[in-house]
């Protein structure tokens, strides 16, 4: 029962469709998946195909398979405490009145 919440992981194939854009309005490539397949903390995505190249000023969408590998519950918990950790990194709190900063 133990062992279920530190290895157990599922693995799938799914389609999906990768959204790409290089441009001066956005750079991005977001993938979403068909079905009603979500992602957890901790799961990690490979997207099968060869490397896709965006020239500056073009959007392309191509679909393809992907292999999503599940977090195990322990995973998902350490990718949560984690992420929490990191994110107070990004701000900085001060209770001085500045004079002496």
């Amino acid at each position: 029962m133990i062992g279920m919440f530190l290895v157990d992981r599922q693995v799938f194939d799914v389609d999906c469709t990768i959204d790409l854009e290089c441009s001066i309005e956005s750079f991005h490539a977001h993938v979403e998946f068909e079905g009603d397949e979500t992602l957890q903390p901790g799961d990690q995505v490979l997207v099968h195909g060869e490397p896709i190249t965006v020239p500056y000023g073009e959007k392309r969408q191509i679909t393809r398979r992907a292999t999503v590998t599940r977090a195990s519950w322990l995973q998902q918990q350490w990718t949560r405490l984690a992420a929490h950790l990191e994110f107070t990194e990004l701000y900085d709190l001060s209770f001085t009145d500045r004079r002496d900063l």
